[in-house]
């Protein structure tokens, strides 16, 4: 999960106001940089609009920029002078080659990514710089209260509220030229917002056509390649399309399906002549221009944007300037939003991956299993097990791993198979902790030892927070089966910093049937017990992980005063299935709002 920003402010007894806030480098910044910037200056008395607006642009520009070339936490730092002039100085934690300046005549050093950049920023700050330390390097710009210089031509229109919408075809109303300009460059911000942060391509590609049209052209088509269809050479999937008439939209599908945009060589985003499909747009759509523009986010081709503007009249510069903007940040959320699927795809199959197929049947005892991971976008740090060992006996396993993610996955994917492993080997449930925990032990000393090593080879410099090995906990509860032929099964248990297994009878009584003990990687040359008991037909054993019994609400615990067991008493009668069902739907209750943490829960009923 990405840091929260922390802010600053205070006002001097003037008008002076002062922020700073550091944010992660993500493409959720610059939205972050505006809606701090914006509060501080809501506040602050006889801010002119134009001067908060340019203040907005800059500094969504200036956050883009540092997110982009430098990739690290970015540190922005703003003041409202007593003057009434605008600084803002926008910092990262890393000191590449100098930013160069399209407006002086030199060549970008790759493709760019950023948008107009410092173009823009030239044009509305009335002086601006770059600041170069050995780690770092700090872009500032100071705006004066009257503006920079204006553009020939009437005053662009208002800014865009806060949803970015604008009013429809307002640019037609007297020319492209009184919509472009401020009102463009607040458009592009608000655009970035809705954009920043999504996570679906096809909703990224549904808000990119809601942008465009009717704002910037008439209609507008979206091929979006996959990765097979670039190496294969192919032409992308089928195109979304936007019109301003609706009447108008699978008329102009049919028609760009049989011409789909051809890939050029190279990634130059554009913008291309397009053929104009003037059969498919009615008599009022005879005659117009189509661009096309290529959609690149990190040197890899997503996509063809295509727009068209009806009449005689071609686009002028200035919008096709601002397409071109837009279609890099597009790219930028429809690359963001594909590394996101495929990151979940990847753990949906770990998380599979780490969990049994399925659950083992016990002749004699019913089973039920309630596993409920509150991440589903990643691995879960809880889970479970029920499983054959040979010689009439069967285990089970209901652990909880520290934390979540890949470092939860590394000591289930360690733990798991070493469970079955001794098991299947005849080894007793105590000597199967014994073992497990000296295993989590060792793996944490050859860790430490991987690191200290990598220390020395990188000249001694310390680790970056958060690359240093961390101890793996594990708490499990881990069990055997043994079906007896009178009747009932034996239930040897043993029980490692985890829960404590609570034995419900059928007249409603309830007891715990273990005894705590330490966590699973934490004391070396630990000696674990277990007990044994036995379930009698009717007897059910129930095994929880703390997302249970620590569910909250408010200051209260789901287990606070015995809180499960008078639950499980509640449940006296009822199938495995049911008992199951009933906590599972009490705990949800419990708390009222969807579960913070992982929850399993598994029910052994001796029938």
């Amino acid at each position: 999960m990405a840091a929260i920003p922390t802010q600053r402010e205070s006002q001097a007894p003037a008008r002076e106001v002062r922020g700073h806030t550091t944010l992660p480098g993500s493409p959720l910044a610059p939205g972050s940089a505006r809606a701090l910037v914006r509060a501080a200056l809501a506040v602050a008395p006889g801010v002119p609009a134009r001067l908060a607006d340019d203040a907005l642009v800059v500094v969504s520009e200036l956050v883009t920029n540092a997110v982009l070339h430098a990739g690290t936490d970015v540190d922005v730092d703003w003041r409202l002078e007593e003057t009434g002039a605008f600084v803002v100085e926008v910092g990262d934690r890393h000191s590449p080659r100098a930013p160069r300046d399209p407006a002086a005549g030199e060549a970008p050093c790759d493709v760019p990514d950023h948008g107009r950049g410092l173009r823009l920023v030239a044009a509305l700050a009335e002086s601006w710089g770059v600041t170069y330390r050995t780690d770092a390097r700090t872009v500032w710009a100071r705006l004066s209260p009257a503006g920079a210089p204006a553009a020939d031509g009437p005053a662009p229109p208002p800014a865009p509220g806060a949803a970015g919408e604008l009013a429809p075809r307002q640019y037609r109303a007297g020319g492209d030229r009184d919509w472009l300009g401020r009102g463009a460059l607040s458009f592009l911000a608000e655009a970035s917002d809705l954009l920043a942060g999504q996570l679906d391509e096809n909703l990224v590609a549904a808000l990119t056509g809601r942008l465009i049209v009717p704002r910037l052209a008439d209609w507008c088509a979206l091929w979006l390649e996959d990765e097979a269809t670039v190496r294969g050479g192919g032409d992308g999937g089928p195109a979304r399309v936007w019109h301003t008439g609706e009447a108008r939209v699978e008329e102009l599908r049919c028609a760009l399906r049989k011409e789909p945009p051809r890939q050029r060589d190279g990634l130059r985003p554009g913008p291309e002549p397009y053929p104009w499909p003037g059969h498919a747009l009615g008599p009022e759509g005879t005659h117009g221009s189509a661009l096309a523009y290529r959609l690149i986010a990190g040197g890899r081709p997503l996509g063809t944007l295509v727009i068209g503007r009806c009449g005689p009249a071609r686009f002028p510069d200035e919008v096709t300037g601002l397409v071109e903007d837009l279609g890099r940040r597009v790219a930028l959320a429809i690359g963001a939003a594909r590394q996101y699927a495929r990151q979940a795809t990847i753990s949906a199959v770990l998380q599979r991956g780490l969990l049994p197929g399925a659950v083992a049947e016990i002749p004699g005892v019913r089973s039920a299993l309630v596993y409920e991971p509150c991440d589903k976008g990643g691995p879960s740090g809880d889970f479970y097990d029920l499983f054959p060992a040979g010689d009439g006996r069967w285990c089970f396993a209901v652990g909880d791993v520290q934390g979540k993610g890949p470092e939860a996955a590394v000591v289930i994917g360690l733990a798991r198979p070493w469970l079955r492993l001794l098991a299947r080997e005849g080894y007793r449930a105590a000597d199967v902790l014994d073992r497990l925990n000296q295993l989590l032990l060792d793996d944490a000393t050859e860790a430490a030892d991987a690191a200290a090593r990598a220390l020395v080879t990188a000249g001694g410099r310390p680790l970056p927070p958060g690359d240093a090995p961390q101890t793996r906990f594990l708490s499990l509860l881990y069990g055997e089966l043994t079906p007896r032929e009178d009747g009932g099964v034996r239930c040897t248990l043993a029980s490692a910093g985890h829960p404590l297994p609570l034995l419900l009878r059928p007249d409603g009584q309830v007891r715990t049937a273990a005894r705590p003990q330490t966590l699973l990687g934490v004391v070396e040359d630990e000696t674990y017990t277990s007990e044994t008991i036995e379930l009698r037909p009717g007897d059910s054993l129930l095994c929880v992980t703390d997302g249970v019994t620590e569910r909250r609400s408010g200051s209260r615990q789901f287990d606070d005063g015995d809180g499960l067991a008078r639950a499980l008493s509640g449940c006296a009668g009822l199938s495995a299935e049911g008992i199951a069902g009933r906590i599972r739907r009490l705990v949800h209750d419990f708390g009222g709002g969807l579960p913070e943490d992982d929850l399993a829960l598994l029910v052994l009923q001796a029938e």
